[in-house]
């Protein structure tokens, strides 16, 4: 017997066919979601406080930022802490407020990382991560 063409399979495939496409549509939107968000560029200023200084924090952080795809800078201050800020799409920046607050460089210890003035921008102001000094 020839197998059937694949047009006469449909009727015998047709419930099948419509849950997944119904599945395919929802993970359309979800992943629509995903992509608006992963577009909205945002900014957040950061300090971490601990030890987080004479730890190769700061080559670190830069290294950090530049594989996630953020841009910004990283400096220390007299005070013991470090501070910068942060910019790029959303996730990306989400993620990079994690490594901050939780990961850090290795040797260092992380006290606390606070984070302000966050908001959503229409472009990026840096075209690189860097250190200051």
């Amino acid at each position: 017997m020839a197998p059937l063409p694949p047009l006469l399979l449909l009727p015998l495939l047709g419930a099948s066919v419509s849950r997944l496409l119904s599945r395919l549509h929802g993970l359309g939107s979800s992943a629509a979601a995903a992509m608006s968000t992963a577009r909205t560029l945002k900014s957040v200023d950061y300090e971490v406080f601990g030890r987080v200084q004479g730890v190769c924090f700061r080559m670190y952080t830069e290294d950090e930022a530049k594989k996630m795809g953020v841009v910004g800078w990283v400096k220390n201050t007299r005070q013991g802490t470090v501070k910068g800020q942060v910019q790029g799409p959303e996730d990306k920046v989400n993620s990079m407020k994690t490594w901050l607050s939780k990961i850090g460089s290795p040797s260092s210890r992380i006290d606390r990382a606070d984070f302000s003035n966050e908001k959503t921008i229409s472009q990026l102001e840096y075209t690189n991560f860097s250190v200051k000094y």
